[in-house]
């Protein structure tokens, strides 16, 4: 036997064996512990102090504060311990049973490495930047120091390996959330959302956990030719649900519906007698439809659209032409706009048909009178 085996077995311990150790002195590099019954101290060298890297044996451990060791070696006179080691076989266990259940561990950001973060859970859990949030980060270096939660998605104890993710912490929030989102929405209701995708043909709308489309048409009463022209993403805007399918979780919802409609307070907006610039929006046999607000369209009947006989409004107007008109009569409670585009051409074409009779009845026209009266003047 050796003297090393002989003083093993003269005081009791041997390596593997399990003790308690109170803290005495702390080096930079190394901690010396007292073993209570011991012949001697133990010392802790600072790469078994913790699982992760530490600069300093006192960022670890504190003076007085007890341990539990495992002794990897005895020497002549001294102890060689490992605190990692015990924390790491207390962890395993530990882990194992949280990742069997799917449970939560929440703990502080040790440290940011090139590729993700670091944690300490008695052993070394390393985050991805992949799996750090459910969107791209830029930068981690906010992260160290802070407190988060995280689910085990992978673990090997043989090769010391413990995967961890914050992002499937997320994910599993945002469903639970929109399972009762979805659950608590009703057809009609009004909230509000934030967009947070836009697409040719309307808008994603986040209404707290779930996301629903606002369909192009729905954004405005006016007509929209691009949804970016209207909406942008982060937008704060108010939205009525529409329906609500839960198997399928699609919901659908309207801005326009929040909006005041078109004909809301047209009798203040288009009183009687007043005059319009609008669009001729559509021509049918009997007059012709101007939009003079958007969503709101007034008919011009036939017989106003000129003091001369036409056959079809077609002659003398085109769809797309912007032309002024006067509000002939105005019903809110119908959504009724009556409008004149004659009323306004009624002095010019007077001056014209009184020109024209002239003529006929004297052979002579206006314009003859006062030439013949503009010569006297330059002879």
């Amino acid at each position: 036997m050796t003297e090393e085996m002989n003083l093993d077995e003269m005081n009791g311990y041997k390596e593997g064996d399990r003790v308690t150790g109170k803290v005495t002195k702390i080096e930079d590099k190394s901690v010396v512990v007292e073993i209570s019954g011991a012949p001697f101290d133990g010392v802790i060298p600072i790469s078994e102090l913790s699982s992760l890297h530490i600069e300093k044996a006192s960022d670890a451990v504190a003076i007085d504060e007890e341990l539990e060791l495992i002794i990897t070696k005895v020497e002549d006179e001294n102890f060689v311990l490992s605190k990692r080691r015990v924390d790491a076989e207390n962890a395993w266990d530990s882990l194992e049973a949280k990742f069997n259940n799917q449970e939560t561990i929440e703990t502080e950001v040790k440290d940011v490495v090139k590729g993700g973060l670091v944690v300490d859970l008695g052993v070394r859990g390393f985050i991805p930047a992949s799996l750090v949030e459910d969107y791209f980060v830029e930068s981690f270096e906010d992260y160290k120091g802070r407190t988060m939660e995280f689910k085990i998605v992978e673990m090997d104890k043989e090769k010391n390996r413990l995967i961890l993710s914050h992002r499937a912490v997320l994910q599993e929030e945002k469903a639970n959330k929109k399972e009762e989102v979805l659950e608590d929405l009703k057809e009609g209701q009004v909230l509000e959302g934030t967009v947070q995708r836009i697409a040719s043909f309307g808008a994603f709308v986040d209404i707290g956990g779930v996301d629903g489309l606002v369909h192009i048409s729905q954004l405005s009463h006016e007509h929209v030719e691009k949804v970016s022209d209207v909406l942008k993403e982060g937008d704060k805007v108010n939205v009525k649900v529409l329906s609500v399918d839960r198997d399928a979780e699609r919901i659908s919802l309207s801005i326009k519906e929040t909006l005041p409609g078109p004909w809301e307070n047209i009798e203040e907006r288009a009183p009687k007698g007043s005059v319009h610039e609008g669009i001729v929006r559509r021509l049918v046999s009997y007059g012709a439809f101007v939009e003079v607000f958007p969503g709101v369209e007034g008919l011009v009947h036939i017989s106003r659209i000129s003091h001369q006989h036409i056959g079809t409004p077609h002659e003398v107007l085109e769809e797309g032409q912007k032309i002024d008109v006067k509000v002939v009569d105005v019903n809110a409670e119908e959504k009724r706009l009556s409008l004149s585009i004659k009323d306004l051409l009624e002095k010019e074409e007077e001056e014209s048909y009184g020109d024209y009779e002239m003529k006929e009845e004297t052979g002579f026209s206006l314009s003859d009178v006062i030439g013949d009266q503009l010569k006297k003047f330059t002879e």
